[in-house]
């Protein structure tokens, strides 16, 4: 029983409309599903993927509106990485952040950058053999692509007090500050590195929790291990596209174990994923209420197509 790497990351943005320019129309990911946090359905949830909304690919945000900008911190991913296929495709990312004002620092297989609320981005030269996940966008060539997740970098005052649950639990391998999470079809990493002084600050450009994918069959039985191991984790929640554990490990990060399916394509056909306010069943009864709330955004398939 092995954990298929990173089924999605969840941050936070206080523009919705500004996050979805930014993801969509810059960074060329495909706006799979534009829903709500089902904890408090005020709140947007917006899912950003390749073009099936494949886990292992997807970045999601709740918008808080106008929430002010947050500071990672102890127990806080601060950074979020990208693969590219090759040094060309790192090239032309350069070139096209540099283009739009965005500030880029290069390193040695990647290069780093910040989205427009503060949230540290990277991407890598791709050294898997995991198959890429990418999002057609006019502007992208598909091969120079962003082709889904790498890993993440976390903040923490003590990474030895994460080794047992990650790795006698979870069956990372590696650590105690750099860990790979290989599952049958996806490899995933995660790093942590010395937290900074100051005290972190959720808000616009933080994550709020990093999800590792399941089996389906296999998802009761990771929550017995969690639970097994000390971890003070939830029951199984039913996200209707996915299923849910939420826990911290003892680094002070929140995790989640999520199911790899039913899908996005449950409530959506494949060709028009995002296009409008999805609902899981038990919230569809508030649809009028919660689209006189939420900010209205258009469809950025249709903007880059015409």
């Amino acid at each position: 029983m092995r954990l298929e790497g990173i089924h999605h990351i969840t941050a936070v943005t206080g523009d919705a409309a500004r996050n979805v320019e930014f993801y969509t129309g810059l960074i060329g990911l495909r706006l799979v599903k534009k829903s709500v946090n089902q904890d408090d359905p005020t709140v947007y949830h917006l899912f950003y993927a390749d073009e099936l909304g494949s886990a292992g690919s997807d970045l999601t945000f709740f918008e808080y509106k106008d929430a002010p900008e947050g500071r990672a911190g102890a127990g806080m991913v601060y950074r979020i990485i990208w693969r590219v296929a090759s040094e060309e495709a790192l090239e032309f990312w350069q070139e096209r952040l540099t283009a739009a004002g965005i500030g880029v620092k290069q390193q040695p297989g990647s290069i780093v950058f910040l989205d427009p609320e503060g949230l540290e981005l990277e991407l890598k030269i791709d050294g898997s053999s995991d198959a890429p996940l990418r999002a057609s966008h006019p502007e992208i060539p598909i091969e120079l692509a962003i082709s889904g997740f790498d890993g993440a970098r976390a903040y923490t005052s003590d990474s030895s007090s994460s080794t047992g649950l990650l790795s006698e639990a979870l069956g990372f391998t590696g650590g105690p500050d750099v860990w790979q999470v290989s599952g049958d079809h996806r490899t995933s990493q995660f790093m942590y590195d010395e937290a900074p002084s100051a005290r972190g600050l959720s808000g616009a450009g933080t994550v709020h929790h990093i999800a590792w994918a399941s089996a389906m069959d296999q998802h009761e039985a990771w929550r017995k291990k969690v639970a097994a191991a000390g971890a003070a984790v939830t029951e199984i929640i039913d996200r209707y596209y996915f299923r849910s554990i939420y826990f911290r490990e003892p680094s002070g990060v929140l995790f989640e174990i999520a199911t790899i399916g039913p899908g996005f394509s449950v409530d959506e056909p494949p060709g028009s994923l995002g296009e409008r306010l999805a609902l899981p069943p038990r919230f569809e009864s508030l649809r009028s209420q919660l689209e006189d709330v939420l900010t209205p955004l258009p469809n950025p398939r249709a903007r880059l197509i015409t």
